[in-house]
């Protein structure tokens, strides 16, 4: 499916599944979030990562980052824990950088069923979770692990999921 067809689909309000560099991601503009807990099943206590294509895009989007801090780890294969709110900026795949390019900032979380294993091909996708979306990006096999999700409220980073990334 085409670029334009998943920017019009955020714009419009609906999920869409993109390629990152860990596992496929299910996506939505950050106002339209709740559809994403609706369609995983996921409970509303752990929240959704916000991804960017870029740091200075998410530092924009994000009061109070520190730009700083996230080039140590980004882009990569990181989601990092900065208050409230997970971030990201994965290396995208090339059509996948495309569409969060043109709205800015998405908020993510993989493209499975609380609970289920993460999608490296869209096969892999729970079909109710891949028809409900207003598009698919497909970019074939990724690698199928997930992003390191580092803590960084602390004095000290702290790893809170062994994934992709090793810890610096």
């Amino acid at each position: 499916m085409s670029e334009d067809a998943a920017v019009a689909a955020l714009r419009a309000g609906r999920a869409v599944i993109l390629p990152t560099d860990t596992v496929y991601g299910l996506c939505a503009l950050p106002e339209h979030e709740d559809v994403l807990y609706e369609l995983k099943g996921r409970d509303r206590s752990k929240p959704v990562a916000l991804l960017a294509a870029a740091v200075d895009v998410l530092v924009a989007a994000v009061p109070g980052l520190d730009p700083a801090m996230l080039e140590k780890y980004l882009p990569g294969p990181y989601t990092l824990v900065t208050g409230s709110v997970g971030v990201r900026v994965p290396n995208l795949p090339p059509a996948a950088a495309d569409v969060v390019r043109a709205v800015g900032v998405v908020a993510a979380t993989s493209a499975n069923l609380s609970g289920g294993p993460d999608p490296r091909r869209v096969e892999d996708i729970p079909e109710e979770i891949r028809i409900a979306c207003g598009a698919v990006v497909d970019a074939g096999e990724l690698p199928g692990v997930p992003s390191t999700v580092i803590d960084l409220t602390g004095a000290e980073p702290r790893v809170l999921r062994e994934g992709a990334g090793p810890f610096p």
